[in-house]
């Protein structure tokens, strides 16, 4: 039997198939006839390990559900898990267009009952479609959840559409934290767009009474069978029970780390370097003579903003160290910081690039976050590297992270919530300083240029890319002459 037939020798449903290398990404896998990669063997659907996973809120307004709920979804698609969040007070909102007052959430209000319950529903129904035929993975859904009917039955709900549970529980009896989380937070709802601030708080304290008498927590006994963590007065402890996964850990590994400190992180790169004049990417050059400016520009600006408990990190590449020293504080280097790996493509210009590699090149404007130098890294490699970077800056308070430009895309991206596509596109310019600052639900950014000159390293977005093009499609943008 020559390999020919040997490859498509029957093996019970499916057939033995060659291998082919996924030009962007450079690794292996099985190919149909005509050469694209397949999903399915045969017609039988590839079984995963991980099915996907229903995230379930508990726990009485105010407790900071929502706030969890959309920083999981945020560092869940940061690490290329689809997640969606599924927020049932905007259900409602969207089903009761004029708010009136607590009312509505009285426990013997039928009318709220019937509605609410209708909008819990809707909203399963699209957790369902999004899991099932949209291709998520992890779905959160944001609600008060307290009773454990109501618990119940979203049980059953996903035992019947084969999903895993996981609940997250937010216990909080610190009035201050409570009433802090209804002035950041609550007041800005469109429920209370009409009303004073005293209004709106005393009509929300109302509403928390509301769910008071009924409140079930979870409890350690009587839900031993049920996945869940509990987190107990915004962090101070925390008790995980019956963890299922790797995603589900991942999960609780995550927010373990998140706090409420007030804080800022602020992300600049490196000084200006010698290989930045020359228009060549990566490799380990020092400063130009403009970048020791900046670097010593940088050391005032950080004096002058009085920044208490101060940290600093760099990578353990020597322009970064070079900018660090003329800070003159402690700092620690990160190797996780260094800057992405462009294999056989470092040191070389863009240009260069094109004439040696015209292919790569091609490939690489097609999917800039996916595609990996031949012998280096992608973004989305970076992204997974850098995991480690994001869970230590959700730990600390105030932090300098003096980086490389595709290492703070990554990490910006995460505080700015940017999907994939966008990542490897955002600007980050030499000599500027980005001050980020954790709000209610996102990141407020403040931009602060030192006024030192340097050039642009910044390549915009190819106009004419066609992210579903094929290789050979992409080899036409290659110029004829190469």
């Amino acid at each position: 039997m020559n390999i020919a037939e040997d490859n498509t020798e029957q093996c019970g449903n499916s057939l033995t198939r060659e291998l082919t290398q996924n030009p962007l990404k450079k690794i292996w896998v099985p190919s149909s006839k005509n050469g694209l990669p397949e999903r399915h063997i045969g017609q039988r659907k590839v079984c995963m390990t991980n099915c996907p996973t229903l995230i379930v809120t508990v726990g009485l307004p105010a407790r900071g559900k929502t706030y969890i709920s959309k920083k999981l979804t945020r560092y869940l698609n940061w690490i290329d898990v689809p997640t969606k969040e599924f927020n049932v007070g905007q259900y409602r909102r969207e089903c009761v267009k004029i708010y009136k007052s607590f009312e509505f959430f009285r426990p013997d209000n039928e009318e709220g009952l019937k509605i609410r319950k209708q909008c819990a529903l809707a909203a399963l129904n699209d957790v369902r479609q999004f899991l099932t035929d949209k291709g998520g993975q992890v779905a959160v859904f944001d609600a008060t959840n307290t009773t454990r009917e109501r618990r119940e039955t979203i049980l059953r709900f996903a035992e019947q559409n084969g999903f895993k549970l996981f609940f997250v529980e937010s216990v909080c009896e610190d009035p201050d934290v409570i009433a802090e989380n209804i002035v950041q937070v609550k007041l800005g709802s469109p429920d209370y767009t009409h009303c004073n601030t005293d209004e709106a708080v005393a009509d929300f304290m109302k509403r928390i009474k509301c769910y008071e008498n009924s409140y079930e927590p979870l409890d350690e006994e009587l839900d031993r069978d049920l996945s869940f963590i509990k987190i107990i007065d915004v962090g101070r402890r925390y008790l995980v029970n019956r963890v299922q996964d790797h995603i589900q850990s991942r999960i609780v590994y995550y927010l373990m780390n998140i706090h409420i400190t007030p804080r800022s992180i602020f992300l600049c790169r490196h000084g200006e370097s010698d290989l930045n004049i020359k228009g060549r990417i990566g490799g380990d050059s020092g400063l130009s003579a403009r970048g020791k400016d900046y670097a010593n520009a940088l050391g005032q600006f950080i004096q002058s903003q009085n920044i208490r408990d101060l940290k600093v990190w760099t990578s353990q590449m020597k322009r970064t160290i070079q900018t660090a020293e003329a800070v003159g504080v402690p700092y620690e280097q990160w190797k996780a910081l260094n800057e992405i790996d462009a294999g056989v493509c470092e040191e070389l210009m863009y240009e260069e690039i094109q004439q040696r590699y015209p292919l790569e090149f091609a490939l690489r404007d097609q999917d800039k976050y996916r595609y990996r130098y031949p012998k280096g890294e992608s973004y989305e490699d970076l992204v997974q590297r850098l995991e480690p970077v994001i869970m230590e800056l959700e730990r600390q308070e105030n932090v300098l992270v003096i980086c490389h430009q595709a290492v703070m895309r990554c990490l910006l991206a995460y505080f700015l919530d940017k999907p994939a596509g966008e990542l490897p596109y955002l600007k980050c310019p030499l000599h500027t300083v980005l001050k980020l600052t954790p709000v209610a639900y996102g990141c407020k950014v403040e931009s602060i240029c030192l006024n030192v000159d340097a050039v642009n390293t910044h390549r915009d977005r190819p106009s004419n890319v066609n992210v579903h093009r094929t290789t050979e499609d992409a080899l036409q943008t290659v110029p004829p002459h190469l």
